[in-house]
C-alpha cells in the first residue's frame, strides 16, 4: 500500500515533470531571463511560485514576484498581500507590490481589476529580458472555452488561453486546479482563498461551481478534453491566419486599401479570417462586426464604423481603412521647480524632493553610476522649470558626454508624437537638466561635497502607485 509520503512525492514529481515538459515544448523560458511570477496567494499562484523556485536553476531563470492588491476586498485583500510578502521575505525573493492610489470605482468588477493588473504588469515589462508568469491552469482554460462558447465565439475564441504571448507565459496550462492544490499540499504549502470565488456573483464562478462538475460527471477528464479542443482550435486558427495574410497580400492595392474583386473571389472562410485580421488592428472584433464587413465587401459600397476614429469604406473597387488622427496633446504648463507630487498629462506622476545629504538613506551609495535620478541640488540652475519639450532644447545625459538636440534623442528613442508632447523634463532656458526615463544631465550628479540632494521619483502606471522591495 502506498504511504502518504510516497503519494506526496509522486504528486510533486508528476506536477513538475508535466510543467517542465510543457515549458520546453512551448519554449516558455529563455536562458537567464527575468521571470516575475504573478502571485495572488491562492493555490494556483502558490503552486506556480513553488515550481519556479524549486526549478529555477534547471530552467536557467532569475525569479522575482509581483502581487496586486486591488483594494476591493478590504482586510482579506490586505491579508493576502501580507501572506505573499512573508513568503517572499522568508525566501529572499524580490517582491513588486501594487495597489491603486484612489479607491476603486463603485462599479469595479473583473474587467476593471484585470485592466489594473495588466497596467501594472506593463510597467514591470519595461525592463528588457523580462516575462510575467501567470498561474492560468487547464481548469481556467476549460472555463474560458465554456464562457466564450456560451457567448457565441468562433474558432478564434475557441483557441482559448495561449501558452505564451509577448511578455507573458503560462507554465501551468497543462495542469488542473486540483493538481495545483495537490502539489501545494504535498509540499506543505498553505494558500489563501479569495472568498469571492465561493459565490455565484460572477459568470465564471457559476461555470466553475455548477457547469464543470456536471461535465465531469459525464466525462471525468472533461477539462483535458476541453484543453485538447483549445489546442486543435489554436492550430486551425494559426493556419487560417496564414491563409488570411496571404489573401490580404494578394489583394493589397496600396497603403490601407485592398482590391474588392480579389476579396470577393476568395474562399468564404479565408475571407472571414482576413476581415477579422483587419478589424483586430482597431478593436477586438466580434462576429457581428466581421459579418458587417463581409456584407460591405460583397455589396462593394458603403461603410462600417469600427471605432470613433476608424472606418472601413468600400468604393471605387477597393476596401479602405480610414483612421483619423487623435487631437494633439496639450503641453504641460511650465511650473517652477518645487518639492511636491505632480500628476501630469499623459498619466505621468512625479515626486520631487530636496533632502539634506545626511538624511538620505544609504548615503554611501549615492555616487553609484546608475543612480542618475539623484542630483546635487546646489548645481541646479536658477529659473529651472518643470515642463515639456520646446524648439531648440538639448540634453547631455550623465556620463555620456555628448549633447544632442531633444528632437534627435526622441527620434533615437522611437517616441510617438503623443509621448513627445507629454514627456516631462526639467529645463533652464533650452538646457534640459533632467528627462523622464533618462535621468539628470552631465555635471549634476552628487559628489563628496554635495550638501543637498534633489531626488526625483517616477511613477510609471498612469497615476497609480506601485512599489518594489527585495
Amino acid at each position: 500500500m502506498q504511504t502518504t509520503v510516497e503519494a506526496a512525492a509522486q504528486a510533486v514529481q508528476h506536477f513538475e515533470e508535466t510543467a517542465l515538459a510543457f515549458a520546453a515544448r512551448e519554449g516558455l523560458f529563455a536562458p537567464d531571463i527575468r521571470v516575475i511570477a504573478a502571485c495572488s496567494g491562492g493555490a494556483d499562484s502558490m503552486a506556480l511560485l513553488l515550481f519556479l523556485l524549486r526549478q529555477k536553476a534547471r530552467l536557467g531563470i532569475r525569479l522575482e514576484v509581483c502581487h496586486v492588491n486591488h483594494g476591493l476586498r478590504g482586510d482579506s485583500a490586505n491579508r493576502d498581500e501580507a501572506f505573499v510578502a512573508e513568503f517572499c521575505r522568508a525566501r529572499g525573493l524580490c517582491l513588486h507590490r501594487f495597489s491603486p492610489k484612489a479607491p476603486p470605482p463603485q462599479n469595479a468588477g473583473e474587467d476593471w481589476a484585470r485592466k489594473l493588473r495588466y497596467g501594472f504588469f506593463a510597467s514591470l515589462l519595461q525592463q528588457p529580458h523580462t516575462v510575467i508568469a501567470t498561474a492560468h491552469t487547464l481548469t481556467d482554460q476549460a472555463e474560458t472555452l465554456l464562457f466564450r462558447a456560451a457567448r457565441g465565439t468562433g474558432i478564434h475564441g475557441l483557441a482559448g488561453i495561449p501558452a505564451k504571448r509577448p511578455g507573458f507565459c503560462r507554465p501551468l496550462l497543462s495542469l488542473s486546479r486540483g493538481e495545483t492544490e495537490a502539489y501545494c499540499r504535498a509540499l506543505g504549502q498553505a494558500w489563501v482563498t479569495d472568498e469571492t470565488n465561493l459565490t455565484d456573483a460572477y459568470a465564471r464562478n457559476r461555470l466553475r461551481r455548477h457547469v464543470l462538475p456536471v461535465l465531469k460527471g459525464v466525462n471525468p477528464k472533461a477539462e483535458q478534453a476541453l484543453g485538447r479542443l483549445a489546442q486543435q482550435s489554436r492550430r486551425v486558427d494559426a493556419y487560417l491566419a496564414r491563409r488570411a495574410q496571404s489573401l490580404l497580400q494578394s489583394a493589397e492595392a496600396e497603403n490601407h486599401a485592398w482590391q474588392l474583386a480579389v476579396l470577393q473571389k476568395a474562399d468564404p472562410v479565408e475571407l472571414e479570417w482576413a476581415l477579422h485580421t483587419l478589424a483586430a488592428h482597431q478593436r477586438d472584433p466580434d462576429q457581428k462586426t466581421v459579418q458587417r464587413l463581409w456584407q460591405l465587401v460583397q455589396q462593394g459600397s458603403g461603410s462600417v464604423q469600427l471605432t470613433e476614429k476608424s472606418v472601413f469604406t468600400a468604393k471605387n473597387g477597393c476596401l479602405r481603412l480610414q483612421v483619423s488622427a487623435p487631437p494633439p496633446a496639450p503641453p504641460l504648463p511650465p511650473q517652477p521647480l518645487l518639492p511636491g507630487e505632480y500628476c501630469l498629462p499623459g498619466g505621468y506622476e512625479l515626486r520631487i524632493q530636496v533632502i539634506p545629504v545626511e538624511n538620505l538613506k544609504n548615503t554611501a551609495n549615492i555616487h553609484k553610476k546608475d543612480l542618475n535620478w539623484l542630483a546635487d541640488y546646489d548645481k541646479i540652475l536658477s529659473g529651472t522649470l518643470l515642463r515639456t519639450r520646446k524648439p531648440g532644447d538639448s540634453f547631455c545625459p550623465a556620463r555620456r558626454g555628448q549633447t544632442k538636440s531633444l528632437k534627435k534623442l526622441y527620434n533615437e528613442l522611437g517616441l510617438s508624437a503623443q509621448q513627445r508632447c507629454q514627456l516631462p523634463l526639467l529645463a533652464a532656458q533650452n538646457t534640459v537638466l533632467w528627462l523622464w526615463g533618462q535621468g539628470f544631465a552631465a555635471g549634476l550628479l552628487p559628489t563628496e561635497e554635495t550638501k543637498r540632494i534633489l531626488l526625483l521619483t517616477e511613477c510609471h502606471n498612469k497615476g497609480e502607485h506601485y512599489e518594489s522591495n527585495g
